[in-house]
């Protein structure tokens, strides 16, 4: 069940989990409070979002805008970057960023509210990822677990244990300090993350912290922002994320899916067949609790009060599916048909990420110009 997302207009305290702001802290390092508020974040240009996307990080993006204290910096970007630690097609991604722009302004995000910019326009987040590609501890990588799951998912291994490192690159094993580049950039003091996405803001405060350390102060460590997310899972394989990597087109309910689409994906999706009512049970009815987070998500009902209307209408699978998919158009309905029509307004994006890269650049290159009078590159 989610909880409201916390104002960023309180002061910041310790909340309660699954929102919350982190306020641990070392003490050789600069105190985040010294900094003005900046929220930064990034999604990959993967192609056409999912249901699991827009869920779990786009529809947040847009509360967390709409939070943000006067005079507080906001900074939503697409890492181009990252998607070349796996292989791409030129013109493919060529359009997937411009597409996963699109995403991003039609769920609500705004131009007045936020800067949004492509990462890789960006020649700093590259630099002073190199910087720190010289300070981290090639064992602090090691224990990252994305590396092994980016291969797993690319080769559909069954599990980490089938990871062959001879398919790893070192883009992608490096690919934490890149990320941990993209926040201090910017001296984010706050990053909106998923509980899976932990141990890469811990590294992000580790790295900013050595850096600190060893070259003066610079960087405030940021806190995580825990946000009501819920974690969409496969509608084929409800023991994994939702993902466009799956080699099951319905296994995914995508952005632009139509009425008819989002139906047809929902009534295939895989359940159980245990007698009784509906019940919310992750661990032995995976299928069956997908679909009720996925309803409560998009209906903005509590799943503990789902499940009793569900039961007091006798309803079964073929109830809950039905109901799921209005729920998911009545959610993607409006965010589909802004995304199809500015998709097409190719000139407005490009005016749209030029603004971004400025207004993001001015903030980099200034960073930039305290890390390398830190390090003797001045």
């Amino acid at each position: 069940m989610s909880l409201p997302l916390p104002s960023l207009r309180a002061p910041l305290r310790t909340l309660t989990r699954p929102v919350a702001y982190s306020t641990r802290s070392k003490s050789t390092s600069s105190s985040p409070s010294k900094h003005p508020q900046t929220i930064f974040s990034g999604i990959q240009p993967t192609g056409i979002p999912h249901l699991g996307n827009y869920l779990g990080a786009l529809s947040n993006w847009v509360k967390l805008q709409d939070a943000a204290p006067e005079g507080a910096r906001i900074l939503f970007s697409v890492v181009g970057l990252h998607a070349l630690t796996l292989p791409q097609q030129r013109e493919r991604l060529r359009r997937e960023r411009r597409e996963m722009l699109a995403a991003i302004l039609a769920t609500g995000v705004r131009e007045d509210k936020a800067i949004v910019f492509h990462q890789d326009e960006v020649p700093e987040h590259a630099e002073l990822a190199w910087i720190l590609n010289c300070l981290t501890p090639v064992n602090k990588l090691q224990r990252m677990t994305t590396w092994k799951s980016k291969i797993a998912t690319a080769r559909n291994a069954n599990s980490l244990d089938e990871v062959d490192t001879a398919h790893l690159n070192l883009g992608l094993f490096a690919y934490p300090v890149l990320q941990a580049a993209d926040v201090i950039l910017y001296k984010a003091t706050h990053v909106p993350v998923g509980e899976d996405q932990e141990q890469h803001l811990e590294l992000t405060r580790d790295l900013a912290d050595l850096f600190n350390r060893t070259h003066g102060k610079v960087f405030p460590l940021p806190r995580h922002v825990i946000t009501p997310a819920a974690r969409v899972l496969s509608l084929r394989d409800p023991t994994q994320k939702m993902s466009k990597s799956h080699p099951q087109p319905a296994s995914r309910i995508l952005l632009t899916d139509p009425p008819s689409s989002i139906h047809k994906k929902l009534r295939s999706a895989v359940t159980d067949s245990l007698p009784g009512p509906i019940t919310f049970d992750p661990l032995s009815r995976p299928g069956v609790s997908n679909l009720l987070t996925i309803l409560s998500s998009c209906s903005s009902t509590p799943i503990e009060a789902l499940v009793e209307e569900l039961a007091r209408e006798g309803a079964g699978m073929k109830e809950l599916k039905e109901r799921t998919a209005e729920a998911v158009e009545g959610r993607l309905g409006g965010v589909r048909g802004e995304f199809e029509r500015m998709r097409g307004e190719e000139g407005w994006l490009d005016g749209v990420a030029r603004r971004g890269r400025e207004r993001a650049g001015e903030i980099a290159r200034g960073t930039m110009g305290e890390v390398r009078r830190a390090v003797g590159l001045d």
